[in-house]
């Protein structure tokens, strides 16, 4: 016979307590006119006398576990096929054959389990059809989108931007819900921000034009299979599942220094970005992590620390998962470049990525000054504009004190965004 299943097991099964109750007062053998267990098939079967004329027959396939009762309660399993699971599992049931009823019931399930066993082969072939039909269903999908986006780019263009900073948010919006029907996630979101642009100061007219001009990029670098296949569909809204990611993906291992932090607050999730630069080859990485409103991040990711990670790269290249982690320590001052070197990077990632929207910066020996606007100032004299949110950035400036630092954050093309700093002393300061 097989191994018989505890108690706990058994009433771990039932579906409320009252289920549970009924199945013990009839976990006993004078509650049973018949019982019996088979090895195979592994069976359990009985007829109880109940309140009906006719005893209740149970009977339980032991390898799914699956019930059947002849009794008239919704409760699945229902008291009798629960007692008579008791009654076996404390030795109360003797081996033996099973009647024709139980096996009949019991053929019935095998061969059903047979036939799916044959139909297995077809049935994955079928799926992997349906997704494949689902996938160039999306492909129409999105392509019809561009399409559309393009005239409205076209008319965008067309009329001119005198009367932009007038319109109103459904005129950006409406062109956004489009792209959502098109299932262009990607595309909605990045709509949706323009609305803010006529509204972001002095040049905003190159900065909305730019970003036509890379909205008309994405389409045709869609439609012409050209540029980086895994970057274009990112930025259209096409996902990799977490799962995909850590059964295929790109995996790193290395000493991980925690370079910035930096938290983002949407409509209905707050999203951290956290960027990381491995000791060994001095690859970036950014790590997402989401929460709802008032609920709190995962603090395991502390700018100023490092850690042995081996962490799982979505096809970008520059997203990723943290697999595993040990030996977290705090960190002394990462090694910073230029700005000039930072320039070159930021230039090599917009040749791979045209569409970046921010690349991390570590500066060494960086001077922030305010005069004649915010900005940083490096060794060499080169300089980069802190960006517009930053200019108010008090505690850097305070930091500092006129003397040099060295500096993580995330480079724009309005300016550096300042997240972490370090002072002479190696301490550091989230900013």
């Amino acid at each position: 016979m097989a191994e018989r299943w505890d108690q706990g097991q058994v009433l771990s099964l039932a579906p409320d307590a009252s289920a549970q109750r009924g199945a013990r007062s009839l976990a006993t053998a004078r509650s049973w006119l018949s019982s019996g267990s088979a090895e195979q098939p592994a069976a359990v079967w009985g007829e109880c006398q109940g309140s009906a004329a006719t005893p209740y027959r149970a009977v339980v396939d032991l390898s799914g576990p699956v019930c059947k009762c002849s009794c008239p309660s919704r409760k699945f399993p229902c008291k009798h096929a629960l007692g008579l699971l008791l009654l076996w599992s404390a030795g109360g049931v003797d081996d033996g054959e099973p009647p024709d009823w139980a096996r009949t019931w019991l053929s019935g399930r095998a061969a059903k389990a047979a036939r799916a066993k044959t139909d297995e082969p077809a049935r994955a072939e079928a799926a992997q059809q349906a997704a494949q039909r689902r996938a160039e269903q999306r492909e129409q999908r999105v392509a019809g989108g561009l399409d559309e986006l393009d005239r409205w780019l076209l008319d965008q263009v067309r009329a001119g931007l005198a009367r932009t900073p007038r319109a109103s948010y459904q005129h950006w919006d409406a062109i956004a819900a489009r792209m959502v029907d098109a299932q262009a996630a990607g595309l909605a979101e990045r709509l949706r921000s323009l609305a803010s642009v006529p509204h972001s100061g002095p040049g905003w007219e190159s900065r909305l034009l730019e970003e036509y001009a890379l909205l008309h990029l994405l389409a045709v670098a869609f439609r012409g299979g050209r540029g980086p296949r895994e970057v274009v569909r990112s930025r259209i809204g096409f996902t990799v599942r977490q799962e995909t990611v850590l059964g295929s993906g790109d995996r790193v291992k290395d000493r991980w220094h925690m370079l910035a932090r930096r938290d983002l607050e949407q409509e209905r999730i707050r999203t951290r970005r956290v960027w990381l630069r491995a000791q060994r080859d001095g690859r970036f990485a950014l790590v997402l992590s989401f929460a709802a409103p008032g609920e709190p991040f995962d603090g395991a990711l502390i700018p100023g620390t490092e850690a042995d990670l081996e962490l799982a790269f979505y096809p970008d290249g520059l997203r990723a998962l943290v697999v595993t982690s040990a030996n977290r320590a705090h960190a002394a001052p990462p090694p910073g470049c230029t700005v000039a070197g930072l320039l070159n990077s930021w230039a090599r990632a917009l040749s791979r990525d045209p569409w970046l929207d921010s690349w991390p910066a570590v500066l060494a020996a960086v001077t922030p000054s305010r005069v004649p606007r915010p900005s940083l100032r490096d060794a060499a004299g080169d300089a980069l504009p802190l960006h517009p949110a930053a200019a108010e950035c008090w505690p850097l400036f305070a930091l500092s004190a006129g003397n040099p630092l060295t500096l993580a954050g995330e480079w724009t093309p309005r300016g550096l965004l300042p997240l972490t700093a370090w002072d002479d002393a190696g301490q550091v300061v989230a900013l």
